[in-house]
């Protein structure tokens, strides 16, 4: 089984920030897999799961998963899905912004995550490893907005704004064809 884990904010004040890119991606992938496997999908909802405190959507050979603990606390439901599920760390994807990349870019990686990302931290913390693949969504656009100069936590809880928003929607087109092949 695969399981592909969004890094995100709940919470509607969160939805379109650059640090809910993750939850995006996961989102996407399911409307997609909804749409080329109807019949294999049974409920292709994502619904609260107390046990691992998280939102998802299961089938046979994949995991869709939307933690509900916030950005920084991340690593437990990934962690407690991993344990639960007895799932091999080459079968799990975590898909989380990346400030090192550039908007429009994206990099699918073993081991590789960047340089800084609380999220991130928790994950390879709870796990004891850095060893699964990361999706590195690239949301880098200080210098283009005007926003040089501005930390990179203030910053990832900004919407997407603008043209943005139409770049970030054809990178995950992309990003969900390529994972699409991980789960199929």
């Amino acid at each position: 089984m695969k399981v592909i884990v969004g890094l995100g904010n709940p919470g509607a004040k969160y939805q379109n920030n650059r640090h809910n890119v993750g939850f995006m991606v996961v989102e996407a992938l399911n409307h997609k897999l909804e749409i080329l496997n109807p019949k294999q999908i049974l409920n292709s909802k994502f619904e609260f799961s107390k046990r691992f405190n998280a939102e998802i959507v299961q089938t046979k050979e994949y995991l869709l998963v939307k933690p509900q603990t916030y950005m920084n606390d991340s690593g437990v439901a990934g962690a407690k899905i991993c344990r639960f599920y007895k799932i091999k760390y080459r079968d799990l994807y975590i898909v989380h912004d990346d400030l090192d990349i550039p908007i429009g870019n994206y990099k699918i990686q073993h081991g590789k995550g960047p340089q800084v990302h609380n999220g991130l931290l928790s994950v390879e913390e709870k796990l004891g490893t850095d060893q699964f693949w990361n999706v590195r969504v690239g949301v880098e656009n200080r210098e283009v907005r005007g926003n040089k100069g501005v930390p990179g936590l203030v910053y990832s809880l900004q919407d997407f704004v603008g043209e943005e928003k139409i770049i970030i929607e054809g990178m995950i087109t992309k990003i969900v064809n390529d994972l699409v092949r991980v789960v199929s």
